[in-house]
């Protein structure tokens, strides 16, 4: 799967039930997985990356009908970008539900939610029952990891990294945030705002 096998995943979301820490390829960077319903774990996140905890963490989820206990609702126009981007590189930040962590959030009361474009991502999140953490594998502030040697260069404290080769993205992923009036484009990435606009009308840009 995607240069990982399905044992080293498997392997993988075990670490991460157990509250660990692991590296694994997204459809642009490396990103830094935790269950993002243990706040041990993801707080272990912040302290890696040297994250200030104001700083909101998006999340990956495996498959569609994870999203619903981690937002309060789903606009009509984030069903029609999930139904056209996902699986996919577009983040859409919801109004977080009262299963989310306070950290994961920021204070913001958003939250920040993709299926991955990358097959190794969703299943990572699927085997694990959970959503993880998918923020990028770097110390806060520096460029993104692109392969497993940079990560263990970068990083202290990580229990496992799945070594995909090295990614070749030129950009981060796109994120929206459907809880603006209209919808307001983040972060450019991926994934280009007159793309979106064909699907959704009206964006408010980055």
């Amino acid at each position: 799967m995607l240069g990982v096998e399905e044992e080293h995943i498997w392997r993988a979301a075990q670490t991460i039930k157990r509250g660990g820490i692991v590296v694994y390829p997204t459809e642009s960077f490396y990103g830094i997985g935790a269950d993002a319903t243990n706040e041990d774990a993801v707080k272990r996140v912040f302290k890696i990356k040297k994250r200030r905890e104001n700083n909101p963490i998006l999340l990956i989820i495996g498959k569609k009908d994870m999203l619903y206990p981690l937002v309060n609702n789903i606009p009509d126009n984030a069903q029609r970008l999930i139904n056209r981007f996902w699986p996919g590189a577009l983040t859409i930040i919801f109004n977080a539900s009262k299963n989310i962590l306070p950290i994961l959030s920021g204070g913001t009361g958003k939250i920040g939610v993709r299926i991955s474009g990358n097959a190794v991502a969703r299943r990572l999140s699927e085997l694990s029952g959970v959503p993880i953490t998918g923020t990028s594998a770097n110390i806060s502030g520096r460029p993104p990891c692109r392969s497993a040697d940079e990560v263990i260069g970068e990083l202290k404290g990580i229990d496992m990294v799945l070594d995909a080769g090295i990614l070749d993205a030129e950009m981060g992923t796109t994120v929206i945030d459907i809880t603006e009036r209209p919808p307001k484009v983040l972060r450019k990435g991926l994934i280009a705002e007159r793309i979106l606009m064909e699907c959704i009308g009206e964006i408010d840009h980055a």
